[in-house]
């Protein structure tokens, strides 16, 4: 695939992954990052080290000591700095070394390693991994609402375009036995879309209702997402896909479901918090591509949706070979994901500016039931 249409391989260096370093990712759910607790993570095939102070602060700092190359990940939180675990070298949040035993006094002063602007938002860490001032952070107003606030997460074997590429017509054949198919979203519906400030919307028309889906640019989609019970109604979703490296993906998706009071109490009580089953759907997915049958295995997983894209997407292959594909009028939203895609990562290679994505005060996403 020449260059400028390389959106697939989002490493350090290439085109991809200059384009994605300007935006920010989340990398972390909140509830899984303890207090005074590190853990090592890959975003984008680059490690880093993600560590929360002890006074609750989040951190995202460069993998490995810049004394003896030690992951920094299997030392130990001290205030609002991580402690090296071979021979006690101490780093502050900004990645600056400010403790160094046994050397002299001043040494540290001329030592840091790589550190990251890292941000809270909707039950999620974000990092900014590029070069430069950050831009602002993304808000979603329409999560920010009185209700219940859900933070889910899964690992997915396949690149991240994969799910990019994810339509909405798919929906009728892959989830038609499925809480979607129960919610009313059944059938093919009338597909269009429209580039936005932000990106492109997404239209999918059944008779009397629409779904709406709002995709902002590079990797984020913005919809209503199925009720889990009557109280709670159709919840909004705010979801990212963040490459791990070229053959795995992250999801982190943010959902609001609009109760409050006793009836949020109750809704916390009728559904337990989201897990991450990864490893298991992994699991059951493969025994599928390998003959067994989803209506077999489905009693297993305890997400059918997510076992269900689980299984197209990686089937396609962990990075399909895209110029195969056989597009037709029905695939809109596919080709202009690619288009825009393409269109901006020609701008970066030839040094042109790329667009800069605004969006509304309020995006709408409904679902017409």
């Amino acid at each position: 695939m020449h260059a400028t249409l390389d959106y697939v391989h989002t490493g350090p260096g290439t085109l991809a992954g200059r384009y994605m370093r300007t935006f920010w990712h989340p990398v972390w759910r909140s509830q899984d990052l303890p207090a005074g607790r590190a853990f090592p993570i890959r975003v984008m095939s680059e490690d880093f080290t993600l560590y929360r102070g002890e006074t609750g602060t989040p951190h995202v700092v460069g993998p490995r000591c810049a004394h003896r190359r030690t992951q920094l990940s299997v030392g130990w939180v001290e205030g609002d700095s991580i402690r090296c675990l071979y021979h006690g070298w101490k780093y502050d949040g900004a990645g600056q070394c400010v403790e160094q035993p046994g050397e002299d006094a001043g040494f540290a002063d001329n030592v840091r390693v790589p550190s990251y602007p890292t941000r809270e938002y909707l039950g999620l860490i974000f990092a900014y991994l590029g070069e430069g001032a950050p831009p602002e952070l993304r808000r979603f107003p329409e999560l920010e609402a009185e209700g219940v606030l859900e933070v889910e997460t899964f690992r997915r074997d396949c690149n991240f375009f994969n799910h990019m590429d994810l339509d909405l017509a798919h929906i009728a054949f892959v989830h038609r036995e499925s809480p979607e198919a129960d919610a009313g979203l059944v059938g093919i519906p009338e597909v269009d879309c429209e580039e936005t400030p932000y990106g492109f919307v997404l239209t999918g028309k059944r008779g009397n209702s629409t779904q709406v889906q709002h995709r902002l640019m590079p990797n984020v989609s913005y919809f209503k997402v199925y009720p889990k019970d009557a109280a709670s109604g159709w919840r909004d979703r705010v979801a990212w896909r963040v490459p791990i490296d070229d053959e795995h993906y992250r999801s982190f998706m943010s959902d609001l479901a609009h109760v409050t009071g006793e009836a949020a109490e109750s809704y916390r009580r009728r559904n337990a918090p989201p897990v991450d089953h990864s490893d298991l759907i992994t699991k059951l997915s493969a025994a599928v591509r390998a003959g067994a049958r989803i209506k077999d295995l489905q009693d297993q997983t305890p997400d059918l949706v997510f076992f269900q894209d689980d299984v197209v997407l990686t089937a396609q292959g962990a990075i399909p070979d895209r110029e195969q594909d056989c597009l037709g009028p029905a695939d809109k939203s596919v080709m202009l994901t690619r288009a825009i895609w393409q269109r901006e990562l020609k701008a970066l290679a030839e040094g042109r500016p790329l667009t800069q994505w605004t969006r509304p005060s309020q995006l709408v996403a409904r679902t017409g039931v």
